[in-house]
């Protein structure tokens, strides 16, 4: 039976499902069930993390896989795997330390130990520290706690490398254990001292298999807001990968925000299919997917990756 789970604070839809035993934005080899027909052994397998939220914003969890249709290339896919288990994640904490973010430490050190305290139990983490310059500051633990204790001492000076921080982060995610994948970026400005161009982080998000969430942190009294290409970039981002960006004007808000987010890396379905067309031809092909509610559930909103690169031969 489907259900509704009400998240505190601000909107932040989700539905319940973990990845597959094959995930990618850009599709690998997957090993089918034994009784799969033998045809299927050297075909590709593509899986999405999808996020269902009624009206208000609460997460809509317990529809199973008659209610979805995938779309590839405007071509209808038969869905041959689906999931809404709470699985375990790779998560990578990508986390500003410039000098803008002194007076900001503290209080998103809060929201981030409620973001760890709603996590899975199972889940593992690793830390990438940037102000001109990024750095791996914790490889991968099973322990959120270590994480955050790891950024109490941390000293905030210098520019903002946040391109090649995200960078990193997105390549340290692929190495991580569990099949699903995400990014929690938290900053609270523009890109001013990277290599890597925005052009070349955002190729490498769409390509890769990781789910990316931000979140953008403003001082409450003395700065105005994220300027609007700072926000631009982050939405750009995240929305690709099916996660999202948050711009939370309170320390309640980002407490809640930080929340929803664990939330919701929880209360995602997980939906394999067979592309019934080649697709190791490089190109970007474009998904859609669309949920039929059961009857008693009004408009449901759906929330996922827009594509994936087709590996070449």
């Amino acid at each position: 039976m489907w259900s509704l789970l009400v998240c505190a604070g601000p909107s932040g839809v989700t539905a319940q499902a973990p990845n597959l035993q094959t995930a990618a934005p850009a599709p690998q080899t997957a090993t089918p069930p034994a009784n799969d027909d033998a045809l299927r052994l050297n075909r590709d397998v593509v899986t999405i993390s999808v996020t269902v939220s009624d009206p208000y914003g609460r997460f809509v969890t317990g529809l199973d896989k008659t209610h979805f249709e995938i779309f590839d290339d405007k071509i209808k896919q038969d869905i041959s795997f689906f999931s809404d288990d709470d699985a375990p994640i790779t998560l990578g904490i990508v986390y500003d330390v410039s000098g803008s973010m002194e007076s900001k430490v503290s209080r998103s050190l809060h929201a981030l130990r409620r973001f760890v305290e709603t996590s899975h139990n199972d889940d593992e983490y690793f830390l990438v520290g940037f102000n001109q310059r990024a750095q791996l500051l914790r490889d991968f633990t099973t322990s959120g706690e270590s994480v955050v204790n790891s950024l109490t001492l941390v000293q905030t000076d210098g520019r903002t490398a946040l391109y090649d921080a995200a960078y990193i982060g997105v390549e340290k995610a692929r190495q991580g254990r569990h099949q699903k994948k995400a990014l929690l970026i938290i900053s609270d400005g523009q890109d001013n001292n990277s290599r890597y161009t925005f052009s070349e982080l955002r190729d490498l998000v769409r390509e890769a298999d990781v789910q990316l969430y931000a979140i953008g942190i403003v001082d409450l009294v003395h700065d105005s807001e994220l300027g609007a290409y700072g926000e631009s970039v982050l939405e750009e981002l995240s929305r690709s990968t099916g996660g999202r960006a948050f711009f939370p004007s309170s320390e309640e808000e980002l407490v809640d925000v930080c929340t929803q987010i664990a939330l919701e890396l929880r209360h995602q379905y997980s939906i394999g299919y067979y592309p019934t067309a080649e697709i190791r031809d490089g190109r970007w092909h474009k998904l859609k997917v669309k949920v039929d509610p059961p009857p008693g559930l009004p408009r449901l909103a759906v929330r996922a990756k827009e594509g994936y690169f087709g590996l070449k031969r």
